[in-house]
């Protein structure tokens, strides 16, 4: 895949920003999702390790994919709120893992971690998302 690959799917979605940015989809199942990314360096703020931005759009996306991977909705997940906790630089090849911690009906409850190289956890987040069911916001 490459970055102007705008036809792969993530976990039955077509995102055109992650496939630009280059993100691999690993896998999304029961209320589990992988995804992992070559961090390039127009990726990188001005101090040489990946933007904060970067960081924040892969756990939004890791957590939302968890989030539908227990239900038959492909019409997304949209986030509620999210917090982040930046914990060491991220650089190189990064691997971001989502989980939810309590689903119901339309509501998910969901973490997700940064992982670097070394196995050593990045940044971590918290998220609640609403299942889209319907294609009218």
């Amino acid at each position: 895949m490459t970055s102007t690959d705008k036809s792969i799917e993530y976990f039955g979605l077509k995102i055109p920003f992650l496939a630009h940015l280059g993100v691999v989809p690993e896998f999304a199942k029961d209320g589990k999702s992988r995804i992992s990314l070559q961090l390039k360096p127009e990726y990188e703020n001005s101090f040489g390790i990946a933007h904060g931005g970067v960081i924040m759009t892969l756990l939004d996306f890791a957590m939302g994919a968890a989030a539908r991977s227990i239900s038959e909705v492909p019409l997304g997940a949209m986030t509620i709120d999210m917090t982040v906790s930046f914990l060491r630089p991220s650089t190189g090849k990064i691997i971001v893992e989502g989980t939810i911690l309590k689903s119901g009906k339309t509501i998910n409850y969901c973490e997700a971690i940064v992982l670097n190289e070394a196995g050593e956890v990045t940044a971590k987040s918290s998220g609640t998302f609403m299942l889209r069911k319907s294609k009218t916001p």
